[in-house]
């Protein structure tokens, strides 16, 4: 395993561990992270520690099947989150975008921007790989 430490800035992230579990695949990235958080708990009673497992697709869709998260769907979980920092929700629970959320600030702005561009090029790239007929394979 290979440990990350990109996330690490303050106490919490501090606390939480990153490894990535498997070795690279063929395209160099790995597709199994592992993250576990010590949980500082009340005096007198034990030490907690949650753990997560997140895998990505692994291999060629037309190949492997679906077999993982990917990319994307984790950018759509961050960008959620983002817009619920930055912005009200409706009575459909859908967001007020001309509204300020409680903890809207110029900071979360920009990562949700980030986040949003990255998905788009993300998205973009597919589109690109699907009207090329190379989707889902190896093929570049």
């Amino acid at each position: 395993m290979r440990e990350i430490h990109d996330h690490k800035v303050n106490g919490l992230n501090e606390a939480i561990r990153i490894d990535a579990a498997d070795t690279a695949g063929p395209g160099g990235a790995n597709h199994r992270y592992q993250l576990s958080l010590s949980v500082t708990p009340p005096p007198g009673t034990a030490i907690q520690v949650k753990a997560m497992v997140i895998e990505f697709q692994n291999g060629a869709i037309q190949e492997a099947g679906f077999n993982g998260f990917s990319n994307e769907a984790l950018l759509a979980v961050l960008i959620d989150r983002m817009r619920g920092f930055q912005y009200p929700r409706n009575e459909n629970g859908s967001f007020n975008v001309h509204g300020r959320g409680l903890y809207a600030c110029r900071e979360n702005a920009c990562a949700l921007t980030h986040l949003e561009e990255a998905l788009m090029w993300l998205q973009k790239r597919t589109r690109d790989r699907m009207a090329r007929g190379v989707e889902g394979t190896h093929k570049v």
